[in-house]
């Protein structure tokens, strides 16, 4: 692997690691503030829809359209056509969102009724979700223009600022949590405040990088531009194949909407544990091999392509199989530690871990979409994984209407639980169908050492699993502890099954070389 890959995926992996601590530091404020309850559902689902069309707009289909052809043009052009080529998609697309975002501020009502129908039958929980969207929504604009100088960024080779910019949404909930909600009728109401102050935050910490890189020029309107078509071209098909896990996962929130009160809560905060090491390693890979592959792809250098996606999988496998066995393991104790205090209490523990256990079982499966799918887009290929997203969201979704309905018809306690299974189910279906479609593509093919590699994690993954259900103990001795006995308890447990875990593939010969250099075609 070339260490500046190494590198980069650390820069990233780093920053993002220091957003995921704030980011629990925030839930766990959340929880105790205001725990699971009808104001929480609310913003959820109001903070939900822009974070949502964000995934999708910014960081989904805008960033993985727009980096190849960036790349392209830094690769070919001048810095003056590079410049100029910037200039007509901030225009066009600032323009975009600002029509946007208008008709989702004044549509509110609208979006809250299509994406959580259940609170129709609690006006007062469908209102306030309805004005808090007013004040969430124009997020949308200001993080999409953010996404964009990230894009910038990155294919400069500045991994660090785009990654640390999610912090502030972090250190602004916390900041309005702590010091505006008191002073609010609705203390949850600061909330939304701090979500729009968040957006414009992120987008302000970039610019001023982006301008002295002399890549800031005056927006422009360009809808015909030959090269702003094209991007729209990559675009559309990737407004689905890029998001199917988060179309997935914002359809569990619409079937969550019709169960008991705290269901959309109970499966945000599992969640926000799943999503920590997909968002602080996967994401990190995946943001720092789309530029690289899609320079090679221009390069025509099929080796080093297939090289780069190989390394990607080894290492997404080498962690994510321990993390998803902590998460499904220790899912009592964590939710406990974090966020069992005040609000959050034990009963709705005990319902998050039934959703947490779920979602861990999908952790790989999730994973391993969000690193194959650059394969695709670097290669401007954006139909395969459109297809493949379409089958995987689609059995997905019947999965979760069957089982959810079946799990009220027998009522069963945690119906919940099954939306978060399903989703696991169908990221793996995902990531099966787009590792078939790659495989078929001459640019990757794995090698026998693959067989190697798999046994010894999935060998040191059983030991680690054996040593922290040892170790961990019953979940009532974790309720009967206090906030610092279980912070000590749970950091002993975790450090014996990292130290079990990576001892483990140590003494069966696996070395650090082995990851440094990407298994060769």
């Amino acid at each position: 692997m070339p260490v500046s890959l190494f590198r980069s995926s650390s820069t990233v992996g780093g920053m993002t690691l220091l957003s995921r601590v704030l980011g629990f530091l925030r839930d766990v404020l959340l929880a105790v503030l205001f725990g699971a309850s009808a104001g929480m559902d609310a913003f959820l689902v109001a903070f939900k829809i822009p974070n949502f069309m964000r995934r999708l707009f910014a960081e989904g289909a805008f960033a993985q359209s727009f980096v190849p052809v960036l790349s392209q043009a830094h690769e070919r052009e001048s810095l003056a056509e590079v410049r100029d080529l910037i200039g007509v998609v901030s225009g066009t697309l600032m323009a975009v969102l600002a029509l946007i975002t208008a008709f989702g501020v004044l549509a509110a009502p609208l979006w809250i009724w299509v994406f959580a129908p259940g609170f129709a039958d609690e006006p007062a929980k469908f209102q306030s979700a309805a004005d808090m969207l007013r004040i969430t929504f124009p997020y949308l604009f200001f993080i999409s223009l953010t996404a964009l100088a990230g894009s910038v960024l990155n294919t400069m080779g500045r991994f660090a600022l785009p990654a640390f910019a999610p912090a502030l949404l972090n250190i602004s909930l916390i900041f309005c949590a702590l010091f505006l909600a008191p002073r609010m009728d609705q203390p949850v109401m600061a909330l939304a405040i701090g979500v729009l102050i968040a957006g414009l935050a992120q987008l302000a910490l970039q610019l001023p990088t982006v301008a002295r890189l002399g890549l800031l020029p005056r927006p422009r309107w360009g809808w015909s531009d030959s090269r702003v078509q094209r991007i729209l071209r990559l675009m559309l098909p990737i407004l689905f194949g890029s998001s199917v896990a988060q179309i997935a996962l914002l359809l569990d929130t619409v079937l969550a909407s019709l169960l008991v009160t705290g269901s959309v809560s109970w499966l945000y905060y599992s969640d926000r544990l799943m999503e920590f090491p997909l968002g602080v390693f996967t994401i990190a890979i995946a943001t720092v091999i789309l530029p690289r592959l899609s320079r090679l792809h221009t390069q025509e250098a099929g080796a080093e392509f297939g090289q780069t996606v190989n390394w990607a999988l080894r290492m997404v496998a080498l962690i994510c199989v321990p993390a998803a066995l902590g998460l499904f393991f220790l899912a009592g104790p964590l939710l406990i530690t974090l966020f069992n205090y005040a609000a959050f209490g034990e009963s709705d523990v005990l319902m998050s871990r039934w959703s947490l256990m779920a979602y861990a079982f999908g952790l790989l499966g999730f994973s391993l979409v969000k690193v194959l799918i650059p394969a695709y887009f670097a290669r401007q290929d954006t139909r395969t994984p459109v297809r493949y997203g379409i089958i995987a969201l689609s059995v997905t979704m019947l999965f979760n209407l069957s089982m959810v309905g079946l799990a009220l018809h027998l009522e069963w306690h945690a119906p919940h639980a099954l939306i978060a299974l399903g989703t696991s189910l169908g990221s793996f279906l995902h990531a099966g169908l787009l590792l078939h479609g790659i495989r078929a593509q001459a640019s990757f093919s794995p090698d026998s050492r693959w067989r190697a590699f798999l046994l010894r994690i999935g060998l040191a993954g059983a030991t680690m699993a054996l040593t922290v259900t040892l170790t961990a103990g019953d979940l009532e001795l974790w309720f009967e502890l206090g906030a610092g006995a279980r912070v000590t308890r749970l950091f002993v447990v975790m450090s014996v099954a990292a130290v079990t875990y990576f001892g483990s593939l140590w003494l069966m010969g696996l070395r650090g070389r082995d990851l440094a250099q990407p298994v060769t075609n």
